[in-house]
């Protein structure tokens, strides 16, 4: 590229490079998301189609971006967790959350119509992302089970809050204000002796979200035989205890 007098400008460019050794989380969160889902509609207490939607613009992301080993989203959030040793546009912060951020808006309005085929967005959804680094491998696990532990509890808030709503025929406020000062085995048993509803019963992508990880499943040939192939696969477990984690032990490891 031919140099200027003008190239000088770029100086003023921050260096953003995130620290080595650490795994890079890009969250992205949808901006509004209160006000969306009533404009478009969405089911209460939690619409299927919608999560859904934020599942397969998940996977675009990806699809695209083979650094990242894992990705746990719920509501209308989404983290990405990059590789330790990850070198995507040389760990430059802005570019990473930029373009996880873009690529999951532009999916989320390109899959819209798979899952709400009768409809069209009425405006531009918005998405924020944000880049946070953790040095350990604890701190990531910490950051993961915080997320879903946050999903528990807004759910299960939701799930009451609804149901006294839409069951109840109480009015909003005065659904917030019965469960103002409750506690998760208050909410529980208002479920289950108002409503007979059994809150460990419901989807477990709804209590618990979903986690995006790389499989190798068995993919039929054409001679009829098979071979392991790399698929992204959706799972709704429990990332807060040991088990998914010995499992699927090769997360954490540097390769």
């Amino acid at each position: 590229m031919a140099k200027s007098k003008f190239e000088y400008v770029r100086l003023f460019e921050a260096d953003d490079r995130c620290l080595p050794n650490t795994w890079i989380v890009i969250r992205v969160d949808g901006k509004g998301f209160h006000k969306f889902s009533t404009e478009h509609e969405y089911e209460k207490p939690n619409d299927i189609k919608a999560l859904s939607l934020m599942n397969r613009a998940a996977t675009s992301v990806m699809e695209e971006f083979k650094d990242v080993c894992l990705a746990y989203g719920q509501s209308d959030e989404y983290s990405f967790v990059f590789r330790k040793e990850t070198q995507a546009y040389s760990r430059r912060s802005a570019k990473l959350s930029t373009n996880v951020c873009s690529l999951f808006t532009s999916a989320f309005v390109y899959y819209w119509n798979e899952h709400f085929p009768t409809s069209k967005p009425r405006y531009p959804p918005v998405f924020d992302g944000r880049t946070v680094l953790y040095p350990s491998n604890q701190n990531i696990r910490d950051y993961l089970s915080w997320r879903q532990a946050d999903c528990h509890i807004n759910n299960l808030y939701n799930t009451t809050f609804w149901a006294l709503i839409l069951k109840g025929g109480l009015t909003p406020a005065e659904a917030e204000n019965k469960l103002k000062g409750t506690l998760s085995g208050d909410k529980n048993e208002i479920l289950f002796s108002q409503f007979g509803l059994n809150y460990n019963t419901e989807p477990e992508m709804l209590r618990k979200g979903t986690v995006l990880v790389r499989r190798k499943v068995p993919v039929a040939l054409p001679n009829g035989g098979t071979r392991e192939k790399s698929q992204i696969v959706q799972e709704h477990v429990d990332i807060i205890g040991d088990e998914f984690w010995n499992t699927n032990s090769h997360l954490l490891t540097v390769t």
